[in-house]
């Protein structure tokens, strides 16, 4: 679904509600909830179509510069290895922050220019929920790039799935802890 309302918005207008959409639907399955999946999908696509573009888009657009960068750097030769590596590592940080993001829309109600912050503060701040992200996000890349069919048959939803599962213990675990501090 995630792939066919992406194009269905031309890509570009498709992104960001679709997968706003797609991690609104992984959280409610998740949380064993039953729902027609093809009405729910439509239904937060329109609801949230400006918004999650605001949200999506320009972090999208960030990528497609970093990692054309980083492509360009990479024909350049080993010259322009300094740079290649900040790239890379702009590109890491950009993964382990907008793993949060999706999962952050889909449990909380935050304002909209909150989540980034917000993503970025959990990101720093739980490392090992950040790198717990990373190893599966790079486990699927790199299986998609051996078997590039992978991506439109299951690639991006078990990235979706997953994120959000695992995004949704990490932050009971972060609201729990944050409830036993305010109790002592």
């Amino acid at each position: 679904m995630w792939i066919l309302f992406t194009l269905a918005g031309g890509v570009v207008l498709g992104l960001g509600p679709a997968t706003v959409a797609a991690y609104t639907l992984a959280r409610r399955h998740a949380r064993n909830e039953t729902f027609q999946a093809w009405r729910e999908f439509w239904t937060v696509y329109r609801r949230e179509f400006v918004r999650a573009s605001l949200l999506v888009l320009p972090a999208a657009a960030v990528a497609v510069v970093l990692v054309g960068n980083y492509l360009y750097f990479s024909a350049l030769g080993p010259d322009m290895g300094a740079l290649r590596i900040a790239t890379f590592v702009a590109l890491l940080l950009l993964a382990a922050v907008g793993a949060y993001v999706g999962p952050l829309h889909a449990h909380y109600d935050l304002p909209l220019w909150a989540y980034w912050p917000k993503a970025s503060q959990l990101a720093l701040l739980r490392p090992a929920s950040t790198v717990l992200l990373l190893l599966p996000l790079s486990a699927i890349v790199y299986a998609t790039s051996a078997a590039p069919v992978l991506a439109p048959v299951i690639s991006f939803g078990a990235w979706i799935h997953l994120n959000t599962w695992l995004c949704l213990r990490f932050f009971q675990e972060n609201e729990a802890r944050l409830h036993s501090k305010g109790d002592s």
